[in-house]
């Protein structure tokens, strides 16, 4: 059986079904993406602005990125991580906006909510992205599709509008999802999982990016009906452990389970890309606090504690480096954090040299397998300066969240996150456990 693929919703019905509509059976996955979600807040929060073109990115001036683009926008060939200063040439006349993040989180909480209401099983991959387990149960018969359906209308009723695909794998929901945008609703029926995705181009599958297109092309695979029937030395060759992995994907049978977020955060992470390199240590310092604190935030936030930090950093010659070092003790204390991330910085800096990019990642949660104790970090007086210390800090760091949760990230910062920010370049990670 073949299907007609396009990227135009239905003026009159979102809905579209892949084989004959009828009563789902087994697994249902949903994945739901919000449409142009930055500028579409942009435009429900400005009203003038509905029917023209809004760029939400970094400054044209400054090396800064295309975040998202509108619609209106996208017809001039604006699209995400595009240069600012290419967006600019192509779409003069575009409405720029800066990004207003703590906007768009309560934005995107509201959506999870709605969802959240008809699922438990939500595992959110980015700030407008998220799947969604929806599988018929003995006590609950609900059609997916119709689900499908109440969950958009409600989602649209905030004021902005998402596309939603539905199939029997999250590699089947996240392709279906791409078919019909803005607005649509695709779902792939059971049993049509392989027929519907075989036509389809291989870039167009979760996990094959450039590199590995053109490797397959090198075999003659251009779809993933190709990959799905491909020689499995073929299929090693190109994506080596994860050649079955990819076969499942491309025949819409994997089994890839919807997980929660606490049970799929492996890491919490932050980085930030400057406008200008920074070259001088305290202006790096200041950029390594104020990440420490987001990551520090957010594990809070989420009740995690981590027993590793990662350091990263990006030169000037673009060339990027890590350095690791595991902490005395689980902790959130992003305090702590700052002084690891701080000590770590002569493993991958040079005075003089510039940096365009500073982030931090906390992993190894508590609770996981644990490793061996690690030595303190320390000297016996700095260790007993910091227990000390310790209880003023939690303090200061509970005092800062109850004004942040109350009146957003940005109504309360200190003086190394001020000096940060104003050289940012202003393009925005959708990593869901990134505070931007």
């Amino acid at each position: 059986m073949n299907f007609k693929h396009n990227n135009k919703a239905c003026d009159t019905d979102p809905l579209h079904v892949v084989g004959t509509p009828g009563p789902w059976f087994g697994r249902a996955i949903m994945l739901l993406d919000l449409d142009a979600f930055f500028a579409s807040v942009e435009q429900l929060d400005h009203p003038a602005w509905r029917g023209k073109p809004v760029i939400v990115g970094g400054d044209a001036d400054s090396r800064g990125v295309v975040s998202t683009a509108s619609y209106e926008a996208r017809t001039y060939g604006v699209h995400s991580a595009m240069p600012a200063r290419c967006a600019r040439s192509i779409c003069p006349d575009a409405i720029w906006v800066p990004g207003r993040f703590a906007r768009y989180r309560e934005m995107s909480h509201k959506v999870m909510s709605i969802m959240l209401d008809a699922s438990p099983f939500l595992q959110q991959v980015s700030i407008d992205e998220a799947f969604l387990d929806v599988t018929p149960t003995k006590h609950d018969r609900t059609d997916p599709v119709q689900l499908a359906r109440r969950i958009q209308q409600r989602v649209a009723e905030l004021g902005v509008t998402c596309s939603i695909g539905l199939g029997a794998s999250k590699a089947v929901a996240k392709t279906a999802s791409e078919e019909h945008k803005p607005r649509g609703i695709t779902a792939v029926m059971p049993g049509e999982e392989e027929a519907f995705l075989a036509p389809l181009p291989t870039k167009r599958m979760s996990g094959i990016g450039p590199v590995a297109q053109k490797e397959l092309a090198r075999f003659g695979i251009h779809t993933l009906g190709g990959v799905a029937q491909a020689e499995e030395d073929a299929l090693a060759s190109v994506f080596g452990s994860r050649a079955d992995e990819m076969r499942a994907r491309c025949l819409g049978i994997d089994t890839d389970p919807v997980q929660t977020q606490d049970a799929s955060a492996k890491s919490v992470g932050n980085e930030m890309s400057f406008a200008h390199d920074l070259t001088k240590r305290e202006d790096i310092e200041a950029a390594i606090g104020t990440v420490a604190a987001k990551v520090g935030r957010r594990l809070r936030r989420s009740g995690l504690k981590a027993r590793t930090l990662t350091l990263k950093v990006r030169h000037a010659n673009l060339k990027v480096h890590t350095a690791q070092c595991p902490l005395p003790h689980p902790s959130d204390d992003e305090f702590l954090f700052t002084d690891v991330l701080a000590g770590l910085l002569d493993e991958v800096w040079h005075p003089g040299t510039g940096l365009r990019l500073v982030g931090a990642t906390a992993s190894k949660f508590d609770g996981e397998d644990a490793a061996p104790l690690q030595l303190s970090l320390f000297s016996e007086g700095e260790d007993e300066l910091r227990r000390e210390g310790g209880q003023a800090r939690e303090h200061l760091r509970n005092a800062t969240d109850a004004v942040r949760d109350r009146f957003g990230e940005d109504a309360l910062q200190y003086g190394r996150e001020l000096k940060t920010n104003a050289n940012l370049t202003g393009g925005g990670s959708k990593d869901p456990l990134e505070d931007q």
